[in-house]
């Protein structure tokens, strides 16, 4: 009966685990670990966590940085160089010049003195000199007379003559100075002067031959 159990009771275990028992060592494992921890933790004091709080906290506070130094000051404008006021050069004295030697002088009689001589007579008043000169009057008695060609050919012109007159007033040349383009104009002017008469030229208060220049005019109007 027993070798039946036993066999029983082998192949009950080769057919499967059992659990309580299992269960059972791992409990038994647990408590011993457990006990082990409790005797590893550190005992502390009881008068410890007290002795901590009494403790006196310093803390060191670090001062505070000490302030830049301030600036340096702008550095001082240059001086002006005073300006040195020059004297300017006194003049060498020029020595005064020897003094001339003193000049005496004969003291003339009054008979050595000579008379001046005479003052030369004033000259003559000079008397201003005069050209000669057309008489108006006569100028206007005897006008040139107007070419009939040029008068119906509406011409008109001036001429200027050069008249020469003697030392009695007598027309001796007559010239055309300038002429008017028309040679009617021009001989009617000329034949005209020939009738004129003239005042002489008057030189140092004495007539005299001379010329005399007279325009002549031409116009319709």
């Amino acid at each position: 009966m027993t070798q039946r159990s036993t066999t029983t009771d082998m192949n009950d275990e080769d057919e499967g685990l059992n659990w309580a028992r299992i269960a059972g060592f791992t409990m038994v494992v647990a408590f011993h670990a457990a006990a082990v921890m409790l005797l590893l933790a550190p005992v502390n004091p009881p008068n410890a966590a007290q002795q901590e709080e009494a403790a006196t906290r310093v803390v060191i506070i670090e001062p505070p940085p000490p302030p830049p130094p301030p600036p340096p000051p702008p550095p001082e404008p240059p001086k002006p160089t005073p300006i040195k006021e020059l004297t300017p050069p006194r003049p060498t004295p020029v020595p005064p010049p020897p003094e001339a030697p003193p000049v005496v002088f004969d003291e003339p009689s009054p008979m050595d003195t000579p008379a001046p001589p005479p003052a030369p007579p004033s000259p003559p008043a000079q008397v201003a000199d005069i050209g000669a000169s057309v008489d108006i009057s006569s100028k206007n008695m005897n006008p040139p007379r107007y070419p009939p060609a040029a008068a119906r050919a509406q011409i008109e012109g001036t001429v200027i003559l050069v008249i020469d007159v003697d030392a009695n007033g007598n027309v001796t040349n007559v010239s055309v100075e300038k002429s008017s383009r028309n040679r009617d104009l021009d001989r009617a002017a000329i034949e005209a002067a020939r009738k004129w008469s003239f005042a002489p030229a008057m030189k140092n208060g004495a007539p005299a031959a001379g010329r005399v220049r007279v325009p002549v005019d031409f116009n319709l109007g």
